[in-house]
């Protein structure tokens, strides 16, 4: 393989990870995999997005492959996002992610405290 095409490669495998990994896409990955969600439930469960980074995070992950958007032909329009079978097979790792960061942030707190206090003194 020439390193052109390694590096375009190693781009995308990071581009991907980036994205999937990224502050909301978690969240919003986590909730469409449990079935079709609309605009309003995400903006619910994933806590602290904004309307608009939230609209910014679905239209990457619709554009990545990993969300399906539907627009039912009702008035208001009736949007749902649904986990394609690529996001699906993502999720138990994405589960797997957070409930380690749950388990752990408690240790992580004290990690951070103790740095602190340790590095203020400097």
């Amino acid at each position: 393989m020439s390193i052109g095409r390694a590096q375009a490669r190693a781009c995308t495998v990071r581009e991907a990870l980036d994205r999937v990994g990224g502050k909301w896409s978690i969240g919003i990955l986590v909730a469409a995999a449990k079935g079709p969600v609309r605009f309003t439930e995400l903006e619910r469960q994933v806590e602290g997005i904004s309307r608009r980074m939230l609209t910014l995070t679905l239209r990457n992950l619709e554009r990545d492959g990993l969300l399906h958007r539907k627009v039912h032909p009702t008035v208001p329009p009736k949007v749902e996002y649904t986990a394609t079978p690529m996001a699906l097979e993502l999720y138990e790792s994405l589960v797997a992610l957070t409930d380690w960061a749950e388990r752990h942030r408690g240790a992580i707190s004290e990690a951070r405290a103790a740095y602190d206090r340790e590095h203020a003194e400097r």
